[in-house]
């Protein structure tokens, strides 16, 4: 005669296999432990992907805008530092905001001087000697455009921010020899 294993053991027993074997939320719970850090490293890469994308706009507008300084056309049309400013904002307009832009033209006597001091300060963007002289036919001018990017993501990119507020200082630059055009 075999004894059979009392009745509260064999189906405690049978639940637990049963549980063991159930995988209907298998996927919930998988999901759940990775969708935190799965999101937090999409909004890294698109936080940065967008940097990267303002950047390059504005570092061609820039060069695009230092380009009608070169050929004396900004000096042609008699433009000050406002419509300068505009003819770069017009370019990156479509992601950027050009209340956070600032220009700065300068002739200069040398390449060499052409190395102009840092822009960050305690306060944050130091744009105290910014100025607008294009200078005229074969004089070095020097182009740069400042501005503060603002990070989306508070506190997930904090190597990022290099200016108070939670932002990062783009700066795009232009250094060259005016042609020798007709004033």
């Amino acid at each position: 005669m075999t004894h059979a294993a009392p009745r509260p053991a064999r189906s405690r027993h049978k639940l637990t296999l049963r549980f063991i074997k159930a995988r209907e939320g298998a996927t919930a719970v998988e999901f759940a432990l990775i969708a935190g850090p799965f999101f937090i490293l999409l909004m890294g890469v698109i936080e940065i992907a967008l940097f990267f994308f303002a950047t390059t706009m504005i570092e061609n507008a820039t060069a695009e805008a230092a380009r009608d300084v070169r050929t004396g056309e900004v000096i042609a049309a008699g433009e000050g530092p406002g419509e300068f400013r505009n003819r770069i904002c017009a370019r990156i307009g479509a992601i950027a905001d050009c209340a956070r832009l600032q220009v700065d033209v300068r002739r200069v006597d040398s390449f060499s001087a052409a190395q102009l001091g840092a822009l960050i300060g305690e306060e944050g963007v130091d744009t105290t000697g910014f100025g607008f002289d294009p200078g005229g036919p074969g004089d070095i001018v020097v182009v740069r455009a400042v501005y503060e990017w603002p990070l989306l993501a508070p506190g997930m990119l904090n190597g990022m921010a290099n200016l108070p507020g939670n932002k990062r200082l783009i700066v795009a630059a232009a250094a060259f020899r005016n042609e020798p055009f007709e004033v």
